[in-house]
């Protein structure tokens, strides 16, 4: 594993994500199990398998899939293929993490 350092970005992702599990569809639940089950298996990890799909802490994922992303250096096309759909995991929750935010700001204007 490299050493990195965050990004500003990749910090605002993480500090944007809830603490909480996010409202997924069960497309976007079963698009990202299957690249944590990909991640353990090719990888050798041990991610979130103990925690059932959909009750993740949405900070916690987005954390750990930025870390695999600018640590992990992929040898095997098995693991460059897991590897390779990470960017657009992060995507995901981040674009969750933002409507979330934003239904919640509407909410709070709306009592005002």
């Amino acid at each position: 594993m490299k050493d990195y350092i965050p990004e500003l970005s990749e910090i605002r992702m993480v500090q944007r994500a809830p603490d909480g599990p996010l409202p997924f569809s069960q497309s976007d639940l079963a698009y990202i199990a299957a690249i944590l089950a990909d991640m353990d298996k090719t990888f050798g990890l041990k991610s979130f398998s103990d925690i059932a799909p959909g009750k993740w802490s949405a900070r916690a994922l987005i954390r750990q899939l930025i870390e695999w992303w600018r640590t992990l250096d992929p040898a095997t096309e098995a693991e460059r293929d897991a590897y390779n759909r990470l960017p657009g995991s992060i995507r995901l929750i981040d674009t969750v993490s933002a409507w979330v935010e934003e239904q919640a700001s509407r909410r709070r204007q709306q009592a005002d």
